[in-house]
């Protein structure tokens, strides 16, 4: 190819339940999407929940997961009415004279069938709507073909793709078979059909090792990794004004060491670890966690408030006040961002057990934090290798990595050399140059333009 061959540039539509706020998927999607922009295409999206600009994007409110018709849905199909038999067949005439006791128990109401059913055309119809309104020439399914969030979703998805072979890439972040809550359930015919769907038009994309090892030996289907990333290239202004304010509204004196937690509050984030560092490792220190509860309830949440009073360690959750973008809340005080937040912690603590990849680890990399880490299966197979120089421990904090945090806490310029040599390892592995490469590739090989590059 000449170098001086123009690319074609392409309407792009962004597809996924929603796009808004601080999870990883709408922050994945929103450096895919600058990485795109950059190359000349043009990105658009459909969801339920979406603060991207409004004339671009197709706003379906029962695609967001949490739309109240969509949570009664997933209550019956992932936790409902098929857990006794003789209940669930007494409740609805269809199948009590059907009734047998060698019947499976996982049974799914017929109600919810129907229901599934017209939404899923409903969607697709909003699907069709969408790729006409922004002449869409390809496909971009963010985690909506993945796990089963919205299943009429996911089913309108496939069945669009398959009436019309658009060039669709399927970015996988996690899978059905990853979350304990999707195993037991009465959708079995759904997941197989949507989650993922395995279709010649469909290129699949994972965000590790692990999930493509598990989505070839599941489905037969291959997928090309592509790890989440930074913008690496350009690395964070020195703090303002206003960011300098953030230690002291988030409640820490001059004196004491900041932790910070960023990461939602639900269980698989053990951040019972955090607190048990916080209070074993004897130091001057106070633990902040930034984000709330998120989507899986409040329980794991009240079990972290009660385990730090247990412990006797000061915890301050500040979700009102750190958010994915500055301003003031209703009672005055100043909201700050990560970015606002980060350069500023003295440790940050992950102590993941399960993690799709490891944004918050890519995010203290960036920021150039030293950062304590258990050793979560995805970290040690894909992570690990590049060389980082973190704290670790594997399961339970041990006195080793107790007398490590204190080692780096006493002495800065140790952190520093660390700090830089992972800059640089992210730089090389996880940066938009990475990222780059990988999406020119596989828009290529979607659109049959592999041979002009």
């Amino acid at each position: 190819m000449n170098s001086t061959t123009p690319v074609r540039k392409h309407h792009i539509g962004f597809i996924s339940t929603r796009f808004a706020g601080t999870d990883g998927v709408s922050l994945e999607t929103a450096k895919w999407a600058a990485v795109l922009e950059s190359l000349g295409h043009e990105c658009f999206y459909f969801s339920g929940l979406c603060d991207r600009p409004a004339d671009h994007s197709h706003t379906v409110p029962e695609a967001f997961y949490q739309h109240p018709t969509i949570d009664a849905i997933n209550r019956v199909a992932f936790a409902g009415d098929w857990r006794t038999t003789a209940q669930a067949h007494s409740h609805y005439p269809e199948m009590e004279s059907l009734y047998n006791e060698t019947f499976s128990i996982y049974v799914r109401p017929p109600h919810i069938t129907r229901q599934v059913n017209e939404l899923k055309q409903y969607f697709k119809d909003h699907l069709y709507a969408f790729a006409r309104e922004f002449s869409l020439e390809v496909l971009i399914i963010e985690n909506a073909l993945s796990i089963p969030v919205n299943l009429p979703l996911g089913l309108a998805i496939t069945e669009f793709i398959a009436e019309t072979g658009y060039p669709t890439i399927a970015h996988h972040h996690d899978f059905q078979w990853e979350r304990q809550r999707f195993m037991a359930n009465c959708v079995g015919d759904y997941l197989a059909a949507a989650f993922p769907p395995t279709l010649p038009s469909i290129r699949h994309v994972v965000i590790n090792s692990v999930a493509s090892f598990q989505l070839a030996s599941r489905t037969g289907v291959s997928a090309m990794v592509i790890p989440n990333v930074m913008d690496f290239e350009n690395p964070p202004p020195p703090l303002d004004d206003y960011a300098l304010h953030a230690r002291a509204d988030l409640g820490l004196a001059p004196n004491e060491l900041f932790f910070l937690q960023p990461t939602r509050i639900i269980q698989r984030k053990g951040i019972e670890h955090a607190i048990e560092l916080t209070k074993r490792v004897g130091l001057n220190a106070k633990l902040v966690i930034s984000h709330a509860a998120g989507d899986e309830g409040t329980s794991y949440e009240q079990r972290v408030r009660e385990f730090a009073k247990l412990l006797d360690v000061t915890v301050h959750f500040e979700s009102e006040i750190v958010q994915d973008a500055r301003g003031t809340t209703a009672d005055g005080r100043r909201i700050y961002t990560l970015a606002d937040v980060y350069p500023q912690a003295d440790l940050v603590t992950y102590p993941s057990g399960v993690e799709g990849f490891g944004n918050a680890f890519l995010e203290a990399i960036y920021f150039r934090r030293p950062i304590v880490i258990n050793k979560y299966s995805i970290y040690e197979v894909d992570i690990k290798p590049k060389g980082f120089c973190v704290i670790e421990f594997d399961g339970f904090v041990d006195e080793r990595t107790l007398e490590s945090v204190r080692g780096w806490m006493a002495h800065r310029e140790e952190v520093q050399e660390c700090a830089e040599q992972n800059y640089q390892l992210g730089m090389r592995y996880y940066s938009f140059r990475v990222l780059k490469n990988h999406l020119e590739l596989l828009l290529a090989d979607c659109l049959g333009e592999i041979n002009k590059l």
